[in-house]
């Protein structure tokens, strides 16, 4: 069975949309009639099939916005719904039937359902899931794996619930901190070009007539303002090409591997960066470890969480000493790319034999010097933007009004 997306009119001829199971269009239409729908288009939502005998294929343009996404929110509350039903003791594809229903959007419905399909033809879910690698992780599809090899698929699920809740809780906390000064940076920006723009070169009409010097802040203002007024949109427009462009150029591999070194060796940025990974890499590889993925498995899948391209190759080389018979903790110590909190951590966990409790406490601690430094951070840049926009704007009133005094005290 596949998942089916179709466009029907009811009995009052409202066009209705939804998502069907059936085996081909034509069973999918038939459904239709029986609930008293009028099929208008049937196309399927599974890849590589079908919409049916005379049915087009949709285009790789229009398959690009019909892509199955998940945010971090739709992923949570998907693992959540899952877990809870299979811990009910409802089967895997019935439990999956019933997220389905529960979901509104219908990407996601559809998405759900093509993973069902995979179930009832026999397929695992974590095979299921490996189907839509954009949607789940390598880290989920491995936890995923693990807990139906050793039957605890309802508690693996759990822990991924709450590991998605979490990224998400933290994600919002970082957008939230961020959003005040975006918002100020944004408001002095407009306010700064609309005097520049408009303000000024009505004022500076009262000056043309006079032949006297005027003073170099004005004429600095006035210069400012013409070159705003003549060339602002050709400067933004080359902004943007800029921007393109470098995005464009840093795209490949080897570029982008020596920017990422070049960011982790700034003072302030190396660290914050170094932060993040650190605590995403000893979270993902926490969960991994208590879910039963070997260690070894587990450092290549949380190597590939990571955003930073050199941390990424040195985790990869912490996985090749590993493998040759190296401790984790000595591997990370002599790679010395990481914090020496997680090399003390790791080593008393493999001295106790609780090393995912300490990689948990690594994670937090991270977590929690994170947010730390984005609050002090936000913090020191509002007063910053504010005493940056009020300085401006008294540059210009000073450039505005020491011309208008000089024309008074020859009068």
């Amino acid at each position: 069975m596949a998942a089916f997306s179709y466009q029907a009119l009811n009995a009052s001829g409202k066009k209705v949309k939804g998502v069907l199971e059936g085996d081909s269009a034509r069973q999918i239409r038939q459904q239709l009639r029986e609930k008293g729908l009028t099929p208008l288009e049937v196309s399927t939502t599974s890849k590589g099939s079908s919409g049916g005998k005379g049915q087009p294929q949709k285009s790789s343009f229009a398959s690009l916005f019909n892509a199955a996404r998940l945010n971090t929110a739709e992923l949570a509350l998907f693992t959540r719904q899952l877990a809870t039903l299979v811990q009910s003791g409802l089967p895997l594809d019935e439990a999956l039937q019933a997220v389905a229903q529960q979901s509104r959007k219908a990407s996601t419905q559809s998405l759900v359902l093509d993973i069902r399909s995979k179930v009832l033809e026999g397929h695992t879910l974590a095979y299921a899931l490996g189907e839509f690698p954009k949607v789940f992780s390598d880290m989920y599809r491995a936890m995923v794996k693990a807990g139906e090899h050793a039957g605890f698929l309802g508690i693996v699920l759990e822990r991924l619930a709450d590991h998605t809740e979490e990224s998400q809780y933290t994600q919002q906390k970082v957008k939230s901190a961020m959003v005040y000064p975006f918002i100020l940076i944004g408001v002095a920006l407009s306010v700064i070009s609309a005097l520049m723009v408009i303000v000024v070169p009505k004022l500076i009409k009262i000056f043309e007539s006079s032949h006297h010097e005027l003073p170099t802040l004005t004429k600095m203002l006035i210069a400012s303002s013409d070159f705003m007024v003549n060339y602002g949109v050709y400067s933004l427009l080359g902004l943007v090409a800029v921007v393109v462009a470098l995005v464009k150029f840093f795209r490949h591999p080897q570029r982008r591997y020596r920017l990422h070194g070049f960011l982790l060796r700034l003072p302030f940025i190396g660290n914050t960066l170094r932060t993040v990974d650190t605590a995403r890499f000893a979270s993902t590889l926490s969960i991994l470890i208590s879910s039963g993925v070997p260690l070894l498995e587990g450092i290549r899948i949380a190597a590939a969480v990571l955003n930073n391209l050199v941390l990424r190759e040195v985790c990869t080389e912490v996985a090749m000493a590993v493998q040759e018979g190296s401790s984790f903790s000595k591997a990370l110590a002599k790679a010395e790319a990481f914090p020496p909190m997680l090399v003390h951590m790791v080593a008393s966990g493999e001295a106790s034999g609780e090393l995912e409790t300490m990689l948990t406490r690594v994670a937090k601690n991270q977590e929690r010097e994170l947010e730390m430094t984005i609050s002090t951070l936000m913090s020191m840049m509002e007063p910053a933007l504010i005493v940056f926009m009020g300085g401006f704007v008294l540059m210009i009133v000073l450039a505005i009004l020491m011309p208008i005094f000089k024309l008074n005290s020859m009068v």
